[in-house]
This record gives C-alpha cells, sequence and structure tokens, in this order.
C-alpha cells in the first residue's frame, strides 16, 4: 500500500535493535483516514471469505481492527486481552505469546463467549515481526474450533521471517507494507517489491 510506506518514510524512525517508530500515526496517535484505506484494503483483498469476527490483540491493533470492521459489514471485533482482571468472568482461552517490541512473555485471554465453533476469523494486527503474536491468535481461535480465514497487517518486518513463515503454513497474510529491511544508523527503510 503506497499511502503507508510513504508514511512510514517521511514519519516513522527506526531505532536501535530493529525497532520501527510509528506513533505518530499508527499506534499512539491514529490517523483514523489511513486505518479506514487500510480496511478498505484489506476488504478488496479478502473479498469473497465469509468473515464473522475480526480479532485483535490489545492495545495497538484494536483502533486498526475496528475500522477496518465497518469494510467488513460491521462485524465484531475482539481483542484478546494481555492480562487477566476482574471484567474477565467465565470460561477463556488462554495461550502465552512472547512480544519482540516488549521482550518479554505475557498471557493473551479471550473468553470463550466471544469466539465460536463455527466463526470465520480475520486476524489484524499493527505489527508482524517474528509471528509469535499472531501464533497465539492462531492458537486461541483453533481452541476455540473457529477458522482462520486471513491475517490482515498493517507492517511486516519481512526480514524478522513471521510472515514468510505464516505463509509457508498456508496462512494468507496481507501485509499493507513489508519492510525489507532498515538502518538505525542512516534511519534507511527498503520495501519489499
Amino acid at each position: 500500500m503506497q499511502e503507508l510506506e510513504e508514511r512510514i518514510q517521511r514519519e516513522g524512525t527506526v531505532k536501535p535493535g530493529n525497532v520501527l517508530k510509528v506513533d505518530a500515526f499508527l499506534n499512539h496517535q491514529c490517523d483514523v483516514t489511513l486505518f479506514d484505506h487500510m480496511g478498505a484494503a484489506w476488504a478488496e483483498h479478502f473479498a469473497g471469505r465469509t468473515i464473522t469476527k475480526i480479532l485483535t490483540i490489545e492495545a495497538s491493533g484494536i483502533g486498526i481492527a475496528c475500522v477496518a470492521a465497518r469494510h467488513f459489514g460491521g462485524v465484531p471485533v475482539v481483542f484478546a486481552k494481555k492480562a487477566q482482571s476482574i471484567n474477565l468472568d467465565g470460561d477463556q482461552y488462554t495461550t502465552t505469546v512472547y512480544s519482540f517490541t516488549k521482550q518479554k512473555e505475557f498471557p493473551v485471554i479471550v473468553a470463550k463467549k466471544y469466539l465460536n465453533a463455527g466463526d470465520h476469523v480475520l486476524l489484524i494486527d499493527d505489527f508482524l515481526a517474528n509471528g509469535k503474536a499472531l501464533r497465539g491468535l492462531i492458537d486461541l481461535c483453533e481452541s476455540a474450533g473457529a477458522v482462520v480465514e486471513g491475517i490482515g497487517i498493517a507492517v511486516e518486518k519481512g526480514f524478522q521471517g513471521g510472515g514468510d513463515k505464516l505463509r509457508g503454513e498456508g496462512y494468507d497474510v496481507d501485509s499493507l507494507a513489508i519492510v525489507e529491511s532498515m538502518d538505525a544508523e542512516t534511519g534507511d527503510i527498503e520495501f519489499r517489491r
């Protein structure tokens, strides 16, 4: 998606440790118009698929998923929580994922009443690096008997291999911008073509 790539080039910052900072428009301050265009792109890519729910993980994926849901007939958006709370009651699906950004493991939890057998799920997230967060969401879907129809990603760090691994497993991963390489010293960002 050229619009997203241009925003990353113009406003993104490469930090040491393979960190791409895009908080000016994607995951701190949110450009809702950009989110809407991203949702339209995913709707075009996944046209013809039955999507009954969108599943994401808190917190950065929620805004993108909610805006994207409008392009899928307003299907419900469910987000996996990263911590147990008094608001989570009843039976739950739980797994553990490792966050590249936070450099730690955390639980991801979805109430069973919101993810069911027969659901056709589109996974949406802001970033894909090594694929651990998405693997956790896939595990939750498998536990529920739900079908993963596809995966929509805003920014994939292609050089970290998570997207290619998921594609190799047969998942339809539609990343709107795939960063092939980036350099913290020069600030250069190269996209996959």
